[in-house]
């Protein structure tokens, strides 16, 4: 797990910046109701009354109608320091100093699509410290270790007018990081699957819990901020952007300089402006999509494109999914590249939706000294390691991906 750069505090600008959003959505009228019927983890589970138990050190929480979180599980108590930086997307800022030169190469792993939907929602409410016990074998082997969180993190809002809504409470920090993972992004299509009020949760629980999350933000300049950390010397940048939007949300769910939101990779400038930024004050910069079309195992041009665009700005490295299947992964001028990391905790029985795995990429600044695919498969939605008479074809499988796409080896 990476060393914190930064250190959350309860007078920090994200407090205050949510205190006033948390006011003013307050000042409009109730927004603890679901819609009856709704699809949702917690149905229409009402935010817990904080004011007779109000939790440890939380600031305004109790004004957003915040669970408590579980103090045996990892959450920090009052005068405790988190145990990890939240991430600059929700708001904090992170020290500028000079970039360090790397002095040992670090070694990250990036994984697929991830929700508590159906029998995973069971598995975090029964004890979210073993929820996802498999996946801590697959990440083991690295420093750093990034996913994509296809949820919005709340018990209340409206869903949005859309086939699928994804929700889970604050649980599911505690669960990724039982599991070692260090950081996500919420930049995709299902991040404000519960409007206004859900992001607003979504990134104060990230606070309560100290985890850092990317792509999504209270205006677009947190939402295109990277979380920065340093390892080993190496300061690394992760960026995070959705490239897919339903079009009747892209308005209403991309962040702009006067409206909270997530970072959308339909702007482009705006991304590559991130890159380039990132690019000036860190070793190695990493870009983490959710794009791609479903079902499809190979890249749509869109992505071919969008890569090169990046890499062009900076991008060391530029991986990510959406199509809930595997795509191909390689290399790509100096860069390193994955276009589609499939399902890695969901709610998926069977089928090719079921192949899953880990990327292990090492990294010496901006070098790609190396790369794995580990194969895993999903197991009561849960990717798993293969065993070893599995997992030759499993890797060979993925090795084929790459026909496709415009990658080498």
């Amino acid at each position: 797990m990476a060393s914190p750069a930064s250190i959350l505090s309860s007078t920090s600008s994200l407090w205050l910046a949510v205190a006033l959003l948390g006011a003013s959505v307050a000042a409009a009228g109730p927004l603890g109701d679901t819609e009856p019927g709704s699809r949702g983890t917690l149905g229409s589970e009402p935010a817990p009354d904080l004011a007779a138990s109000p939790p440890p050190a939380l600031g305004p929480t109790p004004l957003l109608g915040l669970w408590e979180p579980r103090l045996d599980s990892g959450a920090a108590a009052a005068g405790d320091e988190p145990e990890t930086l939240v991430a600059t997307a929700v708001g904090e800022a992170a020290a500028d100093p000079a970039p360090l030169p790397p002095d040992r190469p670090v070694t990250i792993a990036f994984a697929g699509d991830v929700h508590f939907e159906g029998r995973l929602a069971v598995a975090l409410a029964d004890d979210p410290n073993t929820a996802l016990d498999p996946v801590a074998e697959l990440v083991a082997d690295a420093d750093l270790a990034i996913a994509n969180l296809e949820t919005a993190i709340t018990v209340r809002g409206v869903p949005a007018a859309k086939e699928f809504n994804f929700r889970a409470g604050p649980d599911a920090f505690v669960a990724l990081r039982a599991a070692g993972i260090d950081v996500v992004s919420m930049a995709n299509n299902h991040g404000m699957d519960y409007g206004l009020v859900g992001l607003q949760d979504s990134l104060a629980h990230a606070a309560v819990a100290g985890f850092p999350v990317v792509g999504i933000g209270l205006d677009a300049d947190s939402a295109y901020a990277p979380w920065s950390t340093e390892v080993r010397g190496q300061r690394i940048a992760v960026i995070g952007a959705t490239q897919v939007l339903d079009s009747s949300l892209i308005a209403a769910w991309t962040a702009t300089d006067d409206r909270p939101g997530l970072a959308s990779a339909k702007e482009v400038d705006r991304l590559v402006a991130a890159v380039e930024a990132a690019r000036s004050d860190h070793d190695t910069v990493i870009v983490f999509l959710h794009w791609g079309i479903e079902g499809e195992t190979c890249p749509a041009a869109r992505q071919l494109e969008l890569s090169d665009r990046l890499i062009e700005a900076g991008a060391d490295v530029v991986v990510g999914g959406h199509a809930h299947r595997l795509q191909g992964g390689g290399r790509k001028a100096r860069a390193l590249v994955h276009y589609g990391l499939g399902n890695f905790v969901f709610s998926t029985e069977g089928g090719p939706g079921a192949d899953s795995g880990v990327l292990l990429v090492t990294v010496t600044g901006p070098t790609i000294a190396r790369y794995e695919w580990i194969p895993a498969r999903l197991q009561a939605g849960v990717a798993t390691h293969l065993d070893a008479d599995r997992a030759p074809a499993a890797v060979e499988a993925w090795e084929q991906l790459r026909s496709c796409t415009d990658l080498v080896p």
